[in-house]
């Protein structure tokens, strides 16, 4: 017996290494493959403990979703000029065994092969956009449109989620020339707005001018009827007057005449003393003598 305790022990020990390189482990978001002197043996394996022979071997891949990042990449747009673009992508493992044939597993060869496709996509994409196209906000568009991408992802055993241009730069002399033309389209439109406000502000001057010329017209004419109307108040009121009591009428006027006529000392006036105007210089009745001359003796009158 004790000379068959090491042999035990030996085989003890033989046997736990075999069962150890017979067993393999997947975990959650992990694909393996068995594979046998080259060739695929075993696939879609569920996460758990695994049996495979001693002389076969694993390969594990990460199944959740892997972002790459592209770097700046120069595409010509439709005009031949550059812009730079800088984009990622989201992708994962979806094929274990295209996968592998492919790319034999490597993750570094699957974001190479993938962002190669991505790119000669892109490059088609931005051929037929203008710099202004590209830089105006239809970088989302050129994202969601593109399955050929997707297809060929497929062909490498992966699944292409999501790709997004994160950036879009010009080069020094394409971003002159488009902020150039960005200027001259915003100097358009200013221009036409300053066009259409002086029109609209000679139609708004025109119309207040035509307003102004109208209420003019009429304030005139509401002014001379207010006039005519208070000269006809003031013929009927003189008339009234006058009809009431004719003689002071008359007298009234004729001191009126006489203060505006000799107001100034030294104006002299020749003036027959029998005319109507000295009615009432001499006699405050304004009546005349019996040989028609008024009781004033001088034949002239000045203002002294």
């Amino acid at each position: 017996m004790k000379n068959k305790a090491p042999i035990l022990a030996i085989l003890l020990i033989v046997v736990i290494g075999i069962l150890a390189t017979s067993l393999f482990t997947v975990k959650e978001g992990q694909k393996a493959l068995k594979i046998r002197f080259g060739n695929v043996t075993g696939l879609n394996y569920e996460p758990g403990l695994h049996f495979k022979l001693p002389w076969e071997n694993t390969m594990k891949f990460d199944a959740r979703l892997t972002t790459t990042d592209s770097g700046p990449e120069q595409f010509l747009t439709s005009e031949k000029k550059n812009v730079i673009v800088d984009f990622y992508i989201q992708w994962k493992v979806d094929n274990e065994l295209e996968y592998f044939n492919s790319v034999q597993g490597d993750v570094r060869t699957a974001e190479d092969r993938l962002l190669q496709i991505l790119k000669d996509t892109l490059r088609a994409e931005f051929g037929k956009r203008t710099v202004q196209e590209v830089v105006s906000g239809e970088r989302g568009d050129i994202a969601d449109t593109l399955p050929l991408a997707k297809t060929e992802a497929k062909q490498l055993g992966t699944e292409l989620v999501d790709v997004r241009i994160k950036r879009i730069d010009l080069p020094d002399s394409v971003s002159e020339d488009v902020f150039n033309r960005m200027r001259s389209e915003r100097q358009r439109i200013a221009t036409e707005l300053r066009a259409q406000g002086n029109e609209a502000a000679e139609r708004i001057r025109a119309d207040a001018d035509r307003q102004a010329t109208v209420l003019r017209a009429d304030a005139f004419r509401e002014a001379e009827k207010a006039r005519g109307l208070g000269d006809a108040k003031a013929a009927e009121t003189y008339a009234d007057a006058y009809t009431e009591d004719a003689e002071f009428y008359s007298f009234y006027r004729s001191l009126s005449a006489y203060r505006q006529v000799l107001s100034n000392r030294g104006d002299v006036m020749l003036l027959d003393p029998n005319s109507d105007f000295f009615k009432y210089f001499n006699n405050a009745n304004g009546t005349t003598n019996a040989n028609g001359s008024s009781n004033g003796n001088s034949p002239a009158a000045s203002a002294q």
